[in-house]
């Protein structure tokens, strides 16, 4: 596996700005993660200062039982237990629970919070446990039901998991009743390696251990991950939900502060020209409710005094919602903007490892923080790579393809070559048609101009119809000539393909399990090997 260092903006302007030039937005985010001594001050304002928390014994309690239960490694156990000590920190990074793992950026953010715990514990000399956050809360199963897959016909096509029962729930709650019917299209779908039978081996073993899809989610991240020490945690973890009951309690009774401190977040950001990422609803109360009666992830918006939902078919008092908290916290779940929050509150976070349009968000939530008692952590930007197979690096090689190219002009280099294999001179041929054509015909339309303006707009129209049966045929004779070139074609074409699929990255769109099938595993272990300091940057991976 070699390793290069490349440019690839995320297309989120706050994000690349937090990236390139911190001092401009440094008033909506509370430590500058490329000074080393601002991970001291984070730590040492963490130990003086900590605010509303959890009783980490107790979380420690509930993670070791979840993780257990997924089977996660004795590694992963063993850094819960240091989770214990009184000077211990986190490192934690988070996603929605995908299908088979989800999109390839879900290893690239594993990778990157166990780089950073490495680097924060050799830096401060104390523990740093790395925590992966599954947002299994979260009800957008539609997000996260799929994978998509290169076709041997270069096109793209997905794997869907069909939600079982349209119940607008979280996925943690979403029952699956067979798995059978999306492994047999995965299987189907991947190329007879050595490691697809072990591969679908594990797959449906955990598909036969898990009822829902973050099960199976948590259980493929302890395979990848749980020997380096990843900790799995589920947000939607009933045992989790009992130890966040008090900061929900706050979050209820402090609406008027919550709601003033996201408003001048963001004011904050629009003041520095930028768009929020996040929807700020001066009426929104930023936390979800399980209807108790359908199970539904219903968001609360304030109403007077009292509580609604978006459609007013829903009514809290204040005295209600304290009181359904008080008898089941697993009924109350965080939105976007609340669970950065409550993040802090159950975890000694030192640092947060987050995608572009996260950190985009996050810059709305300082002051939210600061509203309750609260440090804003350190935010790392995540790592990310393009997986770079051996056919498509030789592609690259004979056409004189960097992957710069790829990423900003692949097309318009793919149309010089085909114009430099154009020995006949078709285009300048026709062109020079087309011009003779114009130049010969306009005493034609002069001459019967003159008889009325009626001919003179026929002269037009007929000349219009010239030039596009001209065309035509140019079009015609091109893809004809084109033809001999078809395999170099589809060698571009799968560059693109591959490492940029539609316009995106790779790693937007693909699922590891295609190139789990053809390399193994062995470069998701050199990758978690690979530890730099570098946060944000963007690397290929030759394999």
């Amino acid at each position: 596996m070699i390793l290069e260092s490349i440019t690839l903006a995320s297309g989120q302007a706050l994000a690349e700005t937090y990236r390139k030039d911190f001092a401009r937005v440094r008033d909506l985010y509370a430590y500058n993660p490329w000074e080393p001594a601002e991970w001291e001050r984070r730590a040492k304002n963490r130990d003086e200062s900590p605010g509303p928390q959890a009783d980490h014994r107790q979380i420690a309690d509930v993670l070791h039982a979840y993780n257990r239960r997924i089977g996660n490694r004795e590694e992963a156990l063993r850094q819960i237990e240091r989770l214990r000590e009184p000077s211990a920190l986190v490192m934690v990074g988070g996603q929605q629970a995908g299908l088979f793992g989800g999109e390839l950026l879900v290893i690239h953010k594993a990778i990157t919070v166990l780089h950073a715990a490495k680097m924060a514990e050799e830096q401060l000399r104390r523990p740093v446990i790395p925590v992966f956050w599954i947002a299994g809360e979260d009800h957008d199963f539609e997000e996260v039901n799929h994978l998509t897959q290169l076709t041997r016909g270069l096109t793209t096509e997905k794997i869907v998991l069909p939600h079982p029962d349209k119940t607008r729930t979280s996925v943690s709650r979403t029952r699956i009743p067979d798995w059978e019917p999306v492994l047999a299209q995965l299987e189907d779908s991947l190329l007879d390696t050595e490691f697809k039978t072990p591969l679908m081996e594990t797959m449906k073993a955990y598909a036969s251990a898990s009822d829902t899809l973050s099960d199976f989610f948590a259980r493929l991240m302890a395979e990848q991950f749980g020997q380096e020490g990843l900790v799995l945690l589920d947000s939607d973890d009933p045992a989790l939900r009992a130890c966040e009951k008090e900061f929900f309690r706050e979050l209820v009774l402090r609406q008027p502060e919550l709601s003033r401190a996201l408003a001048d977040g963001r004011s904050s950001v629009e003041r520095l020209g930028y768009a929020p990422q996040a929807e700020v609803n001066p009426d929104g109360a930023n936390l979800f409710v399980f209807d108790e009666e359908t199970g539904e992830r219903v968001l609360l918006y304030r109403q007077g005094e009292g509580f609604t939902d978006r459609r007013g078919e829903r009514h809290y008092t204040q005295e209600e919602l304290l009181s359904w908290l008080e008898r089941s916290p697993q009924s109350f779940s965080n939105n976007v903007l609340t669970r950065p929050l409550m993040q802090e509150y159950v975890l000694p976070v030192l640092g947060t490892i987050l995608g572009p349009g996260e950190l985009a968000y996050w810059g709305l939530t300082r002051k939210a923080f600061e509203a309750f008692e609260m440090d804003m952590p350190l935010l790392l930007p995540r790592k990310s790579f393009t997986l770079v197979g051996g056919t498509v690096a030789k592609h690259m090689r004979k056409y004189g393809v960097t992957l710069d190219d790829v990423f900003t002009r692949l097309e318009e280099l793919k149309r010089a070559w085909l114009k430099e294999q154009d020995q006949l001179g078709l285009e300048d041929g026709f062109q020079l048609a087309k011009e003779r054509l114009r130049e010969d015909y306009q005493p034609i339309v002069e001459l019967v101009s003159s008889i009325n303006p009626g001919m003179a707009r026929l002269a037009g129209v007929n000349l219009m119809k010239i030039m596009e049966q001209v065309e035509y045929l140019q079009t015609r004779s091109v893809e004809a000539y084109q033809q001999q070139f078809d395999a170099s074609i589809r060698q571009w074409d799968h560059i693109a393909m591959a490492l940029y699929p539609n316009g995106k990255p790779q790693e937007r769109v693909y699922n590891a399990c295609a190139y789990l099938v053809r390399y193994g595993d062995r470069w998701v272990r050199e990758l978690v090997d690979s530890v730099t300091g570098e946060w944000g940057e963007h690397r290929a991976i030759y394999l």
